[in-house]
């Protein structure tokens, strides 16, 4: 799963839109205006007469106030950046400030409530109560899992509580969100109100969800803006029914992966950091779901252009680390042969940067890819060594750095 952040007003208006379907017997009395870069709230008053009308709340809505600050740099911590998105909500009376989040984990997914909502969640922690929901759950289940885990300090409004945590996990479930979190939220009668929202979904979905999500964003960090590489990958991604995902880290690095498997990506990562090599790191990415030749071959090249613009300055081969765990369902032989197609291409480049390739792989077809990865070796003029899966995954790690 690759979790990627949406703005606020994203994650308030994908409720919104699927609210009555999974919310029957409550209300969501949303209303919100984004306001983005070049433009001011007198824009949007038309369509929304209520702004001026109202009391207002404005906030940055930049995953992380408006004319005197849209387009200007700030600086949070060592971080520097500009807001371009500011969130005008009605501001709501009320007396009550609670906390729910969801969370999808492996074995399961987790529901959190507290009473103490608010912005010192953590320090009241000892509040906050766990429901855990096994996967796959019924929704008669679902009820009795909800009615049973209920803080007892919820259970004077259990009648809606309970639609609402069962209404709203489904609608997380459905909708693909990897983290959900209303913080804080209240209730006034049968009307629920998220003041502040935070949601993350499980872009690798993006394929399957995309009439459902609409034309949502992912933007990039507070502070961080993606590269045209990140860029291009995304967008292949996105288009895409497998996963493709690259983080630029250092361009200058002098160690680059491409990794098959999210949970291998990280392995190797660590693996990296703990032999000291974390600063000549060049990218994090992975590539999993049984990418395309095409898609892997357009994958490889972008990591290769970076690898490849300029040598090390010390004149010290670059290092490119082919690996993965043991794929399930992934044709390893498809794979490679993108990956071929492309250091093939860039195989002149390789060669001007001294560049020395280890690869480790196992899975469907993965005999077929090892021979044909060793095959080029012999022609490539470039270094490869290639192992199968009786290795350990992070053995040409500790090959590649111990020269």
């Amino acid at each position: 799963m690759a979790q990627r952040g949406i703005r606020e007003f994203e994650g308030k208006r994908l409720l919104k839109k699927f609210w009555e379907r999974y919310l029957p017997t409550l209300e969501y009395p949303f209303k919100a205006v984004l306001v983005e870069e070049g433009h001011t709230l007198k824009d949007y008053l038309k369509d929304h007469p209520w702004l001026k009308e109202e009391g207002l709340v404005v906030k940055p809505d930049q995953l992380f106030w408006i004319s005197e600050r849209m387009g200007k740099e700030l600086t949070i911590g060592e971080v520097k950046d500009k807001l371009t998105h500011f969130l005008v909500e009605p501001f709501v009376p009320h007396k009550e400030e609670l906390y729910m989040a969801m969370v999808s984990e492996r074995g399961g997914d987790k529901v959190y409530l507290s009473e103490k909502g608010g912005v010192d969640i953590e320090e009241v922690w000892e509040t906050v109560r766990e429901i855990f929901i096994p996967i796959p759950t019924s929704e008669e289940k679902l009820k009795e899992i909800v009615s049973d885990g209920l803080p007892e300090e919820f259970k004077e409004k259990r009648g809606v509580f309970i639609p609402f945590i069962c209404g709203l996990y489904k609608l997380f479930s459905d909708l693909h969100f990897a983290y959900l979190e209303l913080n804080p939220f209240t209730i006034l009668e049968k009307q629920i109100i998220p003041f502040d929202l935070v949601a993350r979904l499980d872009d690798t979905a993006h394929f399957d969800c995309a009439e459902a999500w609409g034309d949502i964003a992912f933007p990039a960090p507070f502070g961080r803006k993606l590269t045209p590489e990140e860029t291009h990958i995304r967008s292949v991604d996105e288009g895409s029914g497998a996963s493709l995902k690259l983080t630029v880290l250092n361009p200058k690095g002098r160690i680059w992966t491409m990794v098959a498997g999210g949970g291998a990506s990280v392995v190797y990562t660590d693996t990296i950091s703990d032999m000291g090599a974390s600063k000549e790191l060049g990218n994090y990415g992975e590539y999993s779901g049984d990418p395309s030749t095409d898609e892997t071959y357009e994958y490889a090249k972008t990591i290769l252009d970076l690898m490849t613009r300029e040598r090390d300055p010390e004149g010290r081969p670059k290092v490119l680390l082919i690996g993965g765990g043991i794929a399930n369902f992934t044709d390893v032989a498809r794979t490679f042969d993108g990956i071929i197609k492309a250091l093939q291409e860039y195989k002149e480049k390789l060669k001007n940067v001294n560049a020395k390739i280890y690869v480790r792989r196992g899975g469907p077809n993965y005999e077929t890819g090892l021979t044909r990865m060793r095959q080029l070796g012999e022609t490539l003029g470039v270094p490869i060594e290639v192992y199968g899966p009786e290795t350990h995954m992070t053995r040409i790690v500790k090959m590649a750095l111990a020269h």
